[in-house]
């Protein structure tokens, strides 16, 4: 039961940072992507450096975890950043949303022990249905025909939740150790700028909000989300998750971006109710 807690806990303080990151994104929507998340990634690793410092084992860790690693925060970043620029960015957002779903159904097929039970699937499709409400509820259009960025955004999340359950299959590693996925992630992501972004200037604001995103929601929120991982049930904390679209378009009202609307209330009702129904089922 303290582990349940702890892990609620862990994930609602990632989810709480990825609800700055919406907003972040906007402020920085002049920065090319790769720029953006590769020097976010890296600042993002600067926390764990000192315990490394002290314990250099800490980030010693097989090849196969590293690049399942690398894969979760590059691969999932690498393939968003496509979608929202192959589709409309709304759209494809709520696509890319899909994430906590595939945590939720994928968990007994991938994790050994995990039962999917009605109640855990009714939660999540309760807890998707809340979270396109908040999503699109926002959009002026959100029509538009077919694009191949949904594909994308689509893949984007199976490598986010492939890559959150698979941890718990590999052989444990410390949490110190996303501290080298985010630094190595960060690396690529800025390579990727060099060979296909132009290169751009950057003033003070910039790097006051690249540090607050990475060290926020591209960075403490990895830490974060892998103690949940590590102590909680992974149908839950999918579940739980759907609180960060909802906590996003909230964080981007409240800067201006929108009015509070009737969608964002009942989105808020049906997300709440999915997180009650799944933190109650066992």
């Amino acid at each position: 039961m303290q582990h349940s807690r702890s892990a609620t806990l862990y994930a609602l303080g990632a989810i709480a940072s990825w609800a700055l990151l919406a907003a972040l994104g906007v402020a920085l929507k002049h920065v090319p992507p790769f720029l953006l998340t590769g020097i976010a990634l890296v600042v993002g690793s600067v926390p764990t450096w000192p315990l490394v410092a002290r314990r250099p084992g800490l980030w010693k860790i097989p090849l196969g975890t590293l690049a399942l690693g690398v894969t979760g925060l590059f691969g999932f970043h690498f393939l968003l950043f496509l979608a929202l620029r192959s589709a409309p960015p709304v759209q494809a957002n709520l696509v890319n949303y899909l994430w906590p779903l595939f945590i939720v159904v994928l968990s007994p097929l991938l994790l050994p022990g995990m039962v999917l039970r009605p109640v855990h699937l009714i939660a999540a499709l309760l807890g998707f249905a809340g979270a396109a409400v908040a999503i699109l509820g926002r959009s002026q259009d959100v029509g538009g025909g077919w694009s191949w960025g949904y594909l994308l955004a689509l893949a984007s999340a199976l490598v986010w939740a492939c890559y959150s359950l698979l941890t718990r299959r590999v052989k444990p590693f410390p949490t110190v150790a996303v501290g080298l996925f985010g630094l190595v992630s960060g690396v690529l992501s800025l390579l990727c700028h060099a060979l296909l972004e132009p290169a751009t200037t950057l003033g003070s604001r910039d790097w006051l909000l690249l540090g607050v995103a990475g060290l926020g929601p591209l960075g403490t929120a990895f830490l974060l989300w892998d103690k949940a991982l590590k102590l909680g049930d992974p149908r839950q904390i999918g579940i739980l998750s759907y609180l960060t679209p909802l906590s996003s378009t909230v964080v981007l009202m409240l800067t201006g971006a929108g009015p509070l609307s009737w969608s964002i209330a009942l989105a808020a009702a049906m997300i709440i109710g999915a997180a009650i129904i799944g933190a109650r089922a066992r």
